[in-house]
């Protein structure tokens, strides 16, 4: 029976059976990384719906934000209109008195019937006896003109010294014009200055206003700067406040482009942002030379001075500002598609917009650096650069100081997980031969893994001799467990000897993948280097135009641009 079996026995076909074995668990690895990366995939794509749902409801958020703005905006202007709605038709009325009266449109008896209606309806507004006293003067009624006048200036001293300032020099009464005009400086504090203060000086500093014989108004603006220089802390204040000003025009991007440096290196951001700071010395150079090249006439300052005529008369009331300022963060919401915190931030840019309220070196600054919130002319703006320009040295000097310190001394930089550093991209010969020394060493802890157990590496030797004896102890008389032996001993010489083959094939992969790695990361590492000396060239390149400002704002004399202040001006420096 045991000869029978032994002869009958297919060794060839077991072999056949056990290959095919082996062939299907392939497969089933195969079947497994599939699922494995279909896996993947799904993770990737909840990823994707998790992002795409935050957005959504970042979106449903922001709508809902602009909705609430929208219903506070219509609520804000219904109260408006109900507190201050009288305000309103009254400026409106001075608007059209002060233009009928250019035109010679409308009868007097038409005005005067107007204006006493209007005088009723506000009890406590400044702007409605002034409209009582132009009305009286159009009329020639001197009595009704002076109790008018009284009446004004005991609400609003200031408001009313200037409305009148304006209005006699646009009658050519440049002797009244100048005396309402010192009337409106005495009231004045150099800490509390109104928003139209700048523009003031400016046009009686061209003689606008009328000439200034004893030089009281002269005397008074230097009054102002000598005050407020005698604080304690205000050096420090002022030359913060100017860098702060300067920094506004820093640029959002750098025309240069170091696209290795924005990815290898850990240090780009501050590179970057240095580089930003380097570039803001052109910015502000132009920013100064545009103004001072601007070409400025007293016909555009006329023009400038009926606006403010206008826009005093048309202006909103303190008492009105915080709801206007209420009405203009909903405005932003819903401009910036219900973006809260951005149009905060855009409020926090305009909050001088609403500051009834500031000093005089606020106000220099902010004509100076903010021409748009405080709408001075481009002749304001060199007025006060000119008064202020030591002031502006010491802060610019401050801003080029600060960012220098900025400057990152050495760059640091991960290429294949190789760390290396850099002060001005040399010693390239050295970082390469230290790059070659890490990757082999990473190629030899790789493949220090991709190694054979004793019992995979001898398997050909473990399955001819398992082999071996299942053949003769099928000759010797136990031929089931033989033919096992048999069996097992072709399985793993089978298997040992693939497992073989495709280590040497995984350990040739890795050879040449870090051969890749060497000759492709260190053309990564030379064009790094490269990028860090360009960078450090243009930096300081771009960083030595500081000093054209310097230059450039040591040459601007205040004399020329206060030549009608009095000769007795006294300068005003930064104390050392």
């Amino acid at each position: 029976m045991a000869e029978r079996v032994i002869s009958t026995a297919n060794l060839s076909a077991i072999e056949n059976n056990l290959s095919t074995i082996h062939n299907n668990i392939d497969a089933m690895n195969g079947m497994i990384s599939t699922v494995d990366g279909n896996v993947q995939v799904v993770y990737q794509e909840l990823a994707e719906l998790a992002k795409e749902f935050h957005e959504y409801v970042q979106l449903a958020n922001k709508q809902h934000q602009v909705e609430i703005a929208e219903t506070r905006l219509v609520k804000i202007r219904q109260e408006i209109e109900k507190k201050f709605g009288h305000y309103g038709e009254i400026r409106r009325t001075v608007t059209g008195v002060l233009q009928a009266d250019d035109l010679e449109l409308i009868r007097k008896e038409t005005i005067e019937s107007a204006t006493e209606e209007l005088m009723l309806s506000a009890p406590g507004y400044w702007l409605a006896p002034c409209l009582v006293a132009i009305s009286a003067w159009i009329s020639d009624k001197q009595d009704l003109a002076k109790r008018a006048v009284r009446e004004a200036i005991r609400r609003d001293d200031e408001k009313t010294s200037l409305l009148f300032a304006l209005i006699c020099r646009r009658a050519d009464r440049k002797a009244a014009s100048l005396k309402w005009t010192q009337r409106y400086f005495a009231n004045q504090n150099e800490e509390e200055l109104d928003r139209e203060t700048i523009i003031i000086i400016d046009a009686f500093a061209s003689g606008l206003l009328g000439m200034d014989s004893e030089g009281l108004i002269s005397r008074q603006l230097m009054d102002w700067l000598e005050s407020i220089s005698d604080k304690d802390g205000f050096e420090e204040q002022l030359i913060m406040q100017w860098s702060d000003a300067i920094k506004l025009h820093t640029p959002d991007e750098i025309r240069s482009d170091y696209p290795y440096l924005k990815k290898y290196s850990s240090t780009w951001l501050k590179l970057e942002n240095v580089l930003k700071g380097a570039n803001l010395h052109e910015v502000i150079f132009d920013y100064f030379q545009g103004i001072f090249n601007k070409e400025t006439s007293k016909r555009k300052l006329v023009e400038q001075l009926d606006d403010i005529l206008f826009t005093l008369v048309s202006d909103f009331d303190e008492e009105e500002i915080p709801f206007r300022e209420d009405e203009r963060l909903n405005e932003l919401i819903i401009d910036r598609g219900g973006d809260e915190a951005a149009a905060k931030r855009g409020m926090n840019v305009e909050k001088t917009i609403f500051a009834t309220k500031k000093d005089f070196s606020q106000l220099l600054t902010d004509v100076a650096m903010k021409p748009e919130n405080s709408g001075a002319s481009a002749s304001t703006q060199k007025f006060a650069i000119a008064l202020s320009k030591e002031w502006i040295m010491n802060a610019y000097n401050d801003v080029i100081a600060e960012n220098r310190a900025k400057v990152p001394t050495k760059v640091q930089c991960v290429v294949n997980k190789f760390v290396f550093t850099s002060t001005d991209g040399s010693g390239e010969e050295k970082i390469l031969s230290e790059y070659d020394e890490f990757v082999v060493s990473e190629r030899e802890k790789k493949l220090a893994d991709l190694v054979l157990p004793n019992i995979r590496e001898y398997g050909l030797q473990i399955g001819a001799l398992v082999g071996g004896i299942g053949l003769l102890m099928m000759i010797t008389g136990n031929p089931l467990v033989g033919i096992l032996a048999v069996i097992a001993g072709i399985w793993v010489a089978s298997s040992s000897f693939n497992e073989k083959k495709r280590m040497v094939k995984l350990r040739a992969q890795v050879i040449t993948e870090y051969e890749q790695q060497i000759t492709t990361g260190k053309e990564i590492i030379r064009a790094i280097l490269a990028e860090i000396v360009d960078f450090r060239q243009e930096f300081e390149l771009t960083d030595a135009k500081g000093n054209e400002v310097i230059e450039y704002l040591e040459q601007i004399s205040p004399d020329q641009y206060v030549q009608k202040l009095s000769g007795s001006i006294r300068r005003v420096k930064v104390k050392e």
